[in-house]
């Protein structure tokens, strides 16, 4: 009963920090509101699975969290490391889980790769003292990534969570280092950015424990 008074309230700040406190100035409601959504996760992880890397990588990603609710100019690096940690956690929790490479996985990691050098040659000229942390995060996010592809069918929803993660990512990226917003809408990009990366956490942790 404990945890889905715990599911409840993660989807509660979820909606509360997307919807409401998104597009405020930082303070400290906003960073608690925004903490409590994954932060409630990591709790779940830890009792209902057991899993304390699960849990682990929960925690770091909202230590992340609650420097990203903040100025980013002053906290972008420290919320990039607690991030960096976050993804190179779940990559061998995904990977134990990894089946053998077929076909499909070498298409799709192959687009994943591609998706990321991409990304970097778009940003590469905004990223400044930046540029060797933010290689570092991409290589980490496309090692994380790389392992949910590699998880069975009954794993789908951390697949489809770590592609999430993936995918809001990038548009935080565009927008922080080029001021690129979705169809020019500043609340439609926030909204997507937060939404996919909360979804993303739900589903990577939906997936690890239902499975």
């Amino acid at each position: 009963m404990t945890e889905v008074w715990l599911w409840g309230l993660s989807a509660i700040a979820a909606l509360a920090y997307g919807l409401i406190f998104s597009h405020r100035p930082p303070s400290l409601i906003r960073t608690l509101v925004k903490c409590l959504a994954v932060g409630a996760l990591a709790v779940i992880a830890y009792l209902e699975g057991g899993s304390v890397l699960l849990a682990l990588a929960l925690t770091l990603c909202t230590v992340g969290d609650a420097f990203l609710a903040g100025d980013p100019k002053r906290w972008l690096p420290l919320g990039l490391a607690a991030f960096l940690m976050g993804h190179v956690v779940y990559a061998p929790l995904l990977g134990a889980h990894g089946a053998s490479p077929g076909t499909v996985f070498w298409i799709a990691a192959l687009a994943v790769l591609a998706a990321a050098g991409l990304m970097l040659r778009a940003l590469w000229s905004s990223l400044g003292p930046l540029r060797l942390p933010v290689i570092a995060y991409v290589v980490a996010i496309v090692g994380m990534v790389t392992a949910g592809l590699l998880l069975p069918a009954r794993f789908w929803p951390a697949t489809a969570g770590a592609l999430a993660f993936m995918a809001s990512d990038a548009i935080l990226s565009f927008d922080l280092f080029k001021g690129a917003k979705l169809f020019g809408s500043p609340r439609l990009t926030a909204w997507a950015i937060w939404f996919l990366y909360w979804g993303g956490q739900v589903g990577i942790c939906w997936g690890m424990l239902g499975a």
